[in-house]
């Protein structure tokens, strides 16, 4: 066993890194550490580069990673290279949680992190050792499905390797296109958002490496665009603050952006050393404005916390990206649209607007199975653009459309004219983009919204919509008879 294929599938939608091309780099650790250890690897990102299938048919051992909204594309890849005899083992948060799926399509599945078991498991395949006592394995033996014994996760992340990004298949950081490279420095995350599969993966222990083996890494890269794949970069931050004056001593010339939450704005010190050391982007996820959803989702923030966040950070310059789901069981349509308001209000660079997507492995998932409210399981849609489950107090065509009207409102032409007046020329390019985005999103959505017509019709909730919709026509009708009114009088006087 001497070549091995590893895949990870294209989402079906676009996304918020779909500009960009960033690859997830669970998989290329993985491919890292193989090639280490003598194998002739290839790495296969879809969002990046097609699946050259020459190769992939030459293979030893094929492995696809898969997050929920990939799943049924990595199961073909799984599924055809199986049928051609090669041996196919998959990874990732999706099978992790639901092993018994995934094998009807593949022979094995490690779960949860592989990255100091999977050159011992290929080496194991390759002499024909015996599989039954390997931690966190999912396989079949005599026709029965096995499942060993959990192991803890990754102890050391300083003994991984840097990923090896050429590895890629047609990933070059030279062309254009390519110019963010990502970084990781952490793994887990203290809370336990009820929508977030992260901690049931990763853990809780938040598990950081050191300066010194970060700024290895970084020292390649000097002068580069980077991104900081970890799930909460300020999660410790006195960890923050030593790596950020690492950086600044060094003078890497980096620009940066990270995933933070809104108590990093409450440390004067920590917002300037980012500012120092070169950060110009936060993604941060506000999720809503509504106390009672925020409590919903266990998010263990207040609405004070995300506007002192706004100011914070743009007075720093620092632009902000924020992230909002719809959906819990306290959200109606005046909460999602209050949070719009929000996000318009505080001038955000740029936000993204999802539907409450419930996670095999998460609470929300499994409290909407138990109560029977899930509507498909065609995994494909999971991806926070479709409503797959019957909302509380909307109906799912009240989500989708408020969901949709959310972007439209965000990414107005008001509000890429006021980047205009400011001259602020690259939140500007982002606004444009992100109206772009916004009409072609609607476009792509427009057969998806007469399915959860259908399913608002068989919930009884159609004939209330109805009324709804009409109210709000009268208060529109209302609004524009005041202002022609304005207007005449203006007029005469």
């Amino acid at each position: 066993m001497k070549k091995v294929v590893l895949i990870e599938p294209k989402s079906p939608e676009r996304h918020v890194f779909s500009r960009w091309k960033l690859p997830r780099l669970g998989l290329v650790v993985l491919g890292t550490q193989l090639k280490r250890a003598g194998y002739d690897v290839k790495v296969f990102v879809e969002e990046v580069a097609p699946v050259d299938f020459e190769a992939l048919f030459s293979a030893d051992l094929v492995g696809v990673s898969t997050i929920t909204s990939t799943a049924p594309r990595a199961y073909e890849f799984a599924r055809a290279a199986r049928r051609a005899g090669i041996p196919v083992v998959m990874g990732g948060p999706h099978v992790t949680f639901l092993p018994d799926e995934a094998l009807e399509c593949c022979d094995y599945v490690l779960r949860g992190e592989a990255d100091d078991t999977i050159v011992d498991f290929v080496n194991r395949l390759g002499s024909g050792e015996s599989l039954a006592d390997f931690p966190a394995l999912s396989h079949c033996v005599d026709g029965r499905i096995v499942h060993n014994p959990a192991r803890a996760t990754c102890p050391d992340v300083n003994a991984l390797p840097a990923p090896d990004l050429t590895l890629i298949h047609g990933y070059d950081l030279s062309r254009k296109g390519t110019h963010v490279v990502p970084v990781q420095t952490s793994r887990g995350c203290p809370f336990n958002c009820r929508f977030c599969s992260v901690t049931k993966m990763f853990g809780r222990a938040y598990r950081f490496r050191s300066t010194e083996n970060v700024m290895a890494e970084l020292r390649t890269l000097r002068g580069r665009c980077v991104f900081f794949y970890d799930d909460n970069f300020t999660a410790d931050r006195a960890r923050a603050k030593e790596l950020l004056r690492a950086i600044i001593r060094e003078r890497l010339g980096l620009e940066w952006s990270a995933q933070v939450r809104c108590d990093a704005a409450a440390d004067p010190e920590l917002l300037d050393l980012m500012t120092k050391a070169g950060c110009f982007y936060v993604y941060i996820g506000f999720e809503s404005v509504s106390p009672a959803v925020l409590k919903c989702y266990e998010k263990r923030q207040s609405v004070e916390e995300m506007e002192r966040a706004t100011r914070e950070f743009a007075r720093r310059g620092i632009r902000i990206h924020g992230m909002f789901v719809f959906g819990a069981d306290q959200d109606t349509t005046e909460t999602v649209r209050e949070t719009v308001r929000f996000a318009r209000k505080h001038r955000l660079a740029s936000a993204q607007f999802v539907t409450l997507v419930p996670l095999p492995g998460t609470p929300v998932f499994d409290e909407l199975q138990r109560a029977g409210r899930l509507l498909t399981r065609d995994w494909s849609l999971y991806d926070g653009h479709h409503v797959v489950f019957r909302p509380q107090k909307m109906s799912t065509l009240e989500l989708q459309l408020e969901t949709l009207r959310a972007f439209g409102a965000f990414y107005s032409l008001s509000s890429a004219l006021r980047r205009l007046v400011r001259l602020d020329w690259f939140t500007l390019a982002v606004k444009l983009w992100g109206r772009h985005s916004a009409r072609q999103y609607r476009k792509r959505m427009k057969g998806f919204v007469e399915v959860t017509r259908q399913w608002a019709r068989q919930t009884g909730r159609e004939v209330e919509l109805r009324a709804r919709r009409t109210a709000d026509d009268i208060k529109i009708a209302v609004a524009r008879f005041d202002l022609d009114g304005l207007r005449r009088r203006r007029q005469r006087l």
